[in-house]
């Protein structure tokens, strides 16, 4: 292939010209300038190894590399690294063609659906098709131009297939275009056909040049903002829901400082916890299905909703029952006009930092604050809480398998601002939902939008990649860490020392728990042998967990006790190379101890049905679902 020489070029290939483009990208806002695609994780076979892999190999001083074991988990820790780096830097995945791209479709949804950047470069079949049907290449009978790479088209923010060597230019802009919007951003994906990533071009020298990309805070519309100073000043019982947007911008003083100034509580999503200290005297705690009985009870009475970064999901709104005060109005401080305007709400679309900061001061004005009988009501209420989460700490006994409860309690209890606790599904987001204090704006690292089983490992070696300094720890039950525990590996390859803290219960704690009170009866939830009537009631599987992790090369500490998970979690924290914590729980098939919701989440349950438990079960949610309220 021929092309006509620019007066400045270089003769590249495509995935050279690739590597070098994205090793010049940054991003600035306020005034802080930092690299967007800080390395490129990879696993190489047919479709990469000859392209990317030889490009990263030519241009390894320009951008780092680290190897993984499972695409998915490679596309989690670039996620991770993306949230601890508040969206401003991420990391690049490279895969093969077939499997190797297909399992980047789970990754892929999941940075999408919590609004974090990742760049996906997955190999594709041949463009010129001189090879058709190639290895591991899905044929389609009615189209010649699908792959399996468009499976990652209805997951990602952008996608684009690069079939001549001089598409990959506006295709690299616009992809790097929408992993900088604090509205678009998500996974980006990049299709490499194998042939395409190794053919030569002769490159303008320009689009190497480096670009700093600038993450704009935009400010609110007058005419929203006085329409947002006006609710507030009129509603008696206000409530903030802060979430995970708060982080995205780092408004997190700026919403402290809104909430003493005005004494409006504040409640948090998953996502946005931590948004105010847990000391804080407006903070009441998680909302919703997991939420705290404080922050339940304000949002069944409150006038008028603030959102703040929030989307609004099934959790936070208890399935549509929560809000059920009479007259009930939202306020939405949103960056995407799309969340601004959720639950008939009255839109303030504009960064969350810039909103609140904007809020206050008009606010300000008449030094506007709520009554101080409601603020003494929920600082009561708030106080009383923080002492069922003592109870649920406590362990009278220290000799004595702890609970799940008690185990967060240890850990509670060692960990001050430079830790960061991750975790994403099972039993345990519930439990921290309700119970953890988060001491600093970072150190809480739920993943709930997806919650995707077996994010945690992966997502905690990014977060150390991202802050070397801190404390990471993955909280991880036994079957989160049955679903992907490959990189372990790769934190023992690299040295990262995180700490993961294994929790073991025999399985699925928290659909079990689902399970029974919809009537499922725990059916295939636990780990256990099967008994003669095809369930699954036989006694525990004999799986030792913490022989695979030793297995794997990382060392592992067994505790038995609570007084023994004391002093293992405290010799694992103070490690310098990579340690798991490895307790025993109670089983599956019993309560894990912490207070019950405090809230209800809408799950069918069957129409017509003859056990009693599921009959029962559908009594309770026809009551539950008459509760159900639209807000238009």
């Amino acid at each position: 292939m021929t092309s006509t020489r620019p007066d400045r070029s270089t003769r590249l290939t495509v995935a050279q010209a690739l590597v070098r483009f994205l090793a010049a990208q940054y991003t600035e806002r306020d005034g802080v300038r930092q690299r967007l695609i800080g390395a490129t994780w990879g696993i190489f076979g047919h479709g990469n190894v000859a392209g990317l892999g030889q490009a990263l190999v030519e241009y390894g001083d320009a951008m780092p590399f680290h190897q993984g074991r499972n695409e998915q988990s490679m596309v989690h820790a670039a996620v991770g690294y993306a949230r601890q780096s508040n969206r401003l830097s991420t990391h690049a995945v490279t895969t093969s063609i077939g499997p190797g791209a297909t399992n980047l479709v789970t990754g892929a949804a999941l940075a999408t659906v919590n609004h974090l950047p990742v760049l996906l470069l997955p190999g594709d079949t041949f463009a010129t098709r001189v090879a058709d049907p190639v290895l591991q290449q899905l044929e389609v009978p009615y189209a010649g131009d699908v792959s399996v790479n468009d499976s990652l088209r209805p997951v990602s923010r952008w996608f684009d297939r690069v079939t001549r060597p001089e598409a990959l230019i506006p295709a690299a802009l616009q992809a790097v275009r929408v992993l900088t919007d604090p509205v678009e951003t998500g996974a980006v994906t990049l299709a490499l056909p194998q042939d395409v990533q190794a053919e030569a071009w002769d490159w303008p020298e320009e689009f190497f040049a480096e670009r700093t990309w600038t993450v704009r805070r935009p400010g609110a519309d007058p005419a929203e903002l006085a329409a947002a100073v006006r609710a507030i000043r009129s509603a008696r019982r206000p409530l903030l829901v802060a979430g995970g947007g708060v982080h995205h911008s780092r408004a997190e003083d700026a919403l402290a400082e809104f909430a003493a100034a005005t004494g409006i509580p504040v409640a948090s999503t998953q996502a946005g916890k931590g948004s105010l200290r847990h000391d804080h005297p407006q903070d009441v705690g998680g909302i919703g299905h997991t939420g705290t009985a404080t922050a339940d009870e304000l949002a069944r009475t409150a006038d008028l909703v603030i959102g703040v970064g929030t989307r609004y999901t099934d959790f936070t709104t208890a399935s549509n029952t929560l809000f059920q005060g009479d007259g009930v109005r939202f306020l939405n401080l949103n960056i995407a006009s799309y969340d601004g305007h959720k639950l008939a709400g009255l839109p303030l679309v504009a960064d969350a930092r810039s909103g609140l900061e904007a809020l206050t001061g008009e606010l300000a004005r008449d030094g506007h604050r709520v009554a101080d009988a409601y603020v003494a009501e929920y600082g009561e209420d708030k106080e009383r809480w923080e002492q069922r989460v003592d109870a649920c700490f406590e362990a009278e006994e220290t000799d004595v398998r702890p609970t799940q409860t008690q185990v967060l309690g240890a850990l509670d209890a060692l960990a001050d601002e430079s830790d960061v606790v991750i975790n994403a599904a099972g039993s345990l987001p519930g439990d921290l939902h309700k119970l953890w204090r988060a001491r600093s704006r970072d150190q809480y690292h739920l993943e709930y939008g997806y919650s995707c089983m077996g994010y945690e490992i992966p997502a905690a070696i990014g977060v150390k990649l991202a802050a070397p300094e801190r404390n990471v720890w993955a909280l991880v039950g036994d079957g989160t860490y049955l679903m992907m525990p490959t990189e372990i590996v790769t934190a023992v390859q690299e040295g990262i020392a995180i700490k993961i803290l294994l929790v073991q219960n025999h399985g699925y704690a928290s659909i079990g728990g689902l399970s029974e009170s919809v009537g499922g009866e725990r059916f295939g939830t636990a780990y256990r042998y099967t008994a003669g009537d095809g369930t699954f009631t036989g006694a525990p599987l004999p799986v030792d967990l913490a022989a695979n992790v030793a297995s794997l090369g990382m060392r592992v500490l067994r505790a038995k006790t609570v007084r023994e998970l004391r002093e293992a979690l405290a010799e694992a924290r103070a490690a310098d190379t990579p340690t798991c914590v490895y307790v025993e729980t109670e089983t599956a098939d019993t309560v894990s101890g912490p207070p019950p919701a405090q809230a209800w989440w809408d799950v069918p349950v069957a129409e017509t049905a003859t056990r009693p438990s599921a009959v029962k079960a559908r009594e309770l949610y026809e009551r539950h679902v008459s509760t159900r309220r639209r807000h238009l």
